[in-house]
């Protein structure tokens, strides 16, 4: 059975645009990827990253169960130099599930809804661009209502 699911991928270390690409190419493995937003150029987030992230938002239809592509994203991201030292820090590649189809999901390693989509405007702007009526299944608000309620107001912008 496949499902589709929505990622963030992105960095703020080393080639920023080769490792977005790279990343691309890992997640092609795993599934077909039906949609991509425009890479965006974003502050960081969080208050510990020091440099601006480029970021892409992407729908995946995949076989994968949400913990398998969990696996897959985590293993990606450590492939691509990703160091986890600091939370929220600077990283060569962070891979996010934001949505796996409707289903709400909540472990101690994956939380789906991911838990900060509405505060979060590098992920709401790529969102409304792709899926501008998706509804958030907890919320029941879209992507594009969320986005105009977001109090985030770091910079983001499409570069490409």
């Amino acid at each position: 059975m496949f499902e589709k699911a929505v990622l963030i991928v992105g960095g703020n270390k080393g080639d920023r645009n080769a490792l977005l690409k790279s990343a691309l190419e890992a997640l092609s493995r795993l599934g077909e990827l039906t949609l991509k937003s425009g890479i965006y150029e974003t502050e960081a987030w969080g208050g510990v990253a020091k440099g601006p992230f480029l970021n892409q938002l992407l729908e995946i239809k995949t076989s994968c169960s949400p913990s398998e592509l969990l696996a897959c994203t985590q293993q990606i991201e450590t492939d691509l130099g990703r160091k986890r030292a600091e939370h929220w820090g600077d990283r060569t590649m962070d891979i996010d599930i934001i949505y796996f189809g409707e289903r709400v999901i909540v472990t101690p390693e994956l939380k789906i809804p991911h838990p900060f989509i509405g505060e979060r405007r590098f992920v709401l702007a790529p969102l409304a661009e792709i899926l501008p009526e998706f509804i958030h299944p907890i919320s029941g608000k879209s992507s594009l209502q969320m986005l105009e309620e977001c109090e985030d107001e770091s910079e983001v912008r499409v570069v490409f």
